[in-house]
């Protein structure tokens, strides 16, 4: 081949191999600094083994939308970052269509079954996860528990309830998600719902500083569909507000360190009213008159009436209830087809019910909690219903089909929840 022949082909195949090395050039640049400073402190590591996985093509990204530049343009200098750098983070945000769907309550008149939402959370493969994440973590939860006053049991069902210990912590772009919520939150409505965008665009503000402040890359954190984050599933204003370093290595991480998880759980319950020692609720039959039920039921969860005003309207409390002193709340659990479960709940039963707003929620969390103490007291890995509680009585027990089709998506844990 001559030397002019070879300098063709060289030539022709530098020219086909352009577009690919350009491509190969603009990936290997580094990425525009997204704040004005990024702190001093130790960046977290994302958890996992495997890299975030990219949104599919087939999700619009938002790209240079007016309503969310102006939200940049607005934002920036309140949440530490330059203009310009924040425009280009919002810019890669993708619209999530799944995430529209998953953020709306269940249909309209779907059965509630305590039965069916029981058996979901309370099962055997849970339970024996629950057991070894407590010998891995004992010194974190009697310590967490000896500090707030939560008993380790409580704190090991949520994160169980919400995340089975670790394995279920969501797999959507935390970015992806609180956009589309902030900005293209379901529109029309269903009968009932509400429009919670602007609730989702302050998670997006806080989201935004959080990443900041401790040097994470927000294009790579993952979570639940609402934006949820880590073992205990916290939402970035709560990640701030109320975790906590109780491993003391300098910073705070949810998303890698169990011993962190557990503080700022307990954290958060302290937080939100916990009451050392108070138990969570107490058995109950309702009056039998309807309207005294009704006007016992309308405070919901949140405990406003005394026992004296419970047995005036002809409620028969255990023994254990009678001798409560302060506010009760009369807590209804569908059955779906059979006759509801009913518990006086406490103080404590309301602080539950902030980490996520629903009392099938708090219960589950409760016997769950009861379920894995009687599990470890007795050192058993065969299934007990019967439970030592950490409440004043027994277990709520199922009593109607416990089949877990019948779970209802509108209680499930909700990602929102009050943490």
């Amino acid at each position: 081949m001559t030397a002019s022949r070879r300098r063709l082909l060289l030539t022709t195949s530098m020219t086909a191999l352009a577009p690919a090395l350009a491509t190969l050039a603009a990936l290997a640049m580094p990425l525009p600094a997204l704040a004005v400073e990024a702190g001093h402190k130790k960046p977290l590591k994302l958890n996992s083994g495997a890299k975030p996985k990219v949104p599919p093509a087939a999700s619009p990204a938002f790209g240079e939308r007016a309503d969310l530049m102006q939200f940049a343009d607005r934002e920036a200098a309140a949440l530490g970052y330059e203009p310009g750098a924040l425009r280009a983070l919002l810019a890669q945000a993708r619209l999530q269509a799944s995430v529209q769907r998953l953020i709306l309550p269940g249909a309209p008149g779907q059965a509630k079954d305590w039965g069916a939402y029981r058996q979901r959370f309370i099962e055997p493969r849970r339970l024996q996860a629950g057991l070894g994440f407590w010998a891995d973590n004992e010194a974190a939860l009697a310590k967490a528990e000896a500090t707030y006053g939560v008993p380790a049991e409580i704190i090991a069902s949520i994160i169980g309830i919400e995340t089975f210990y670790g394995r279920i912590m969501g797999g959507y772009r935390v970015l992806d998600a609180l956009t589309t919520l902030g900005f293209d939150y379901p529109n029309p409505l269903p009968p009932g719902a509400r429009d919670r965008s602007e609730y989702f665009r302050d998670e997006l503000r806080q989201f935004l500083i959080l990443s900041r402040e401790n040097g994470l890359d927000p294009l790579a954190m993952k979570g639940s569909y609402a934006g949820a984050m880590g073992w205990g599933q916290f939402m970035p204003g709560s990640w701030r507000r109320f975790a906590i370093d109780f491993d003391g290595d300098g910073h705070v991480d949810l998303i890698n360190s169990q011993v962190d998880a557990i503080g700022s759980v307990a954290n958060f319950l302290k937080a939100h009213g916990w009451q050392r020692g108070l138990p969570t609720h107490y058995e109950v039959q309702p009056p039998v008159d309807t309207a005294a039920k009704a006007q016992l039921l309308l405070s919901d969860v949140l405990p406003q009436l005394d026992v004296n005003q419970f047995l005036a309207a002809g409620a028969d409390l255990s023994i254990a209830g009678l001798g409560h002193v302060g506010p009760l709340a009369l807590i209804e659990l569908q059955m779906g087809g059979a006759a509801p479960v009913y518990v006086a709940g406490t103080k404590n039963f309301y602080t539950v019910t902030r980490y996520n707003q629903s009392s099938y929620y708090a219960m589950a969390v409760i016997e769950f909690a009861n379920t894995l103490a009687s599990w470890r007291r007795a050192g058993t890995s065969q299934r007990s219903d019967s439970g030592a509680p950490a409440t004043a009585d027994a277990p709520v027990k199922a009593t109607a089909s416990t089949a877990a089709s019948g779970a209802f998506a509108a209680s499930a844990p909700s990602d929102e929840g009050g943490r």
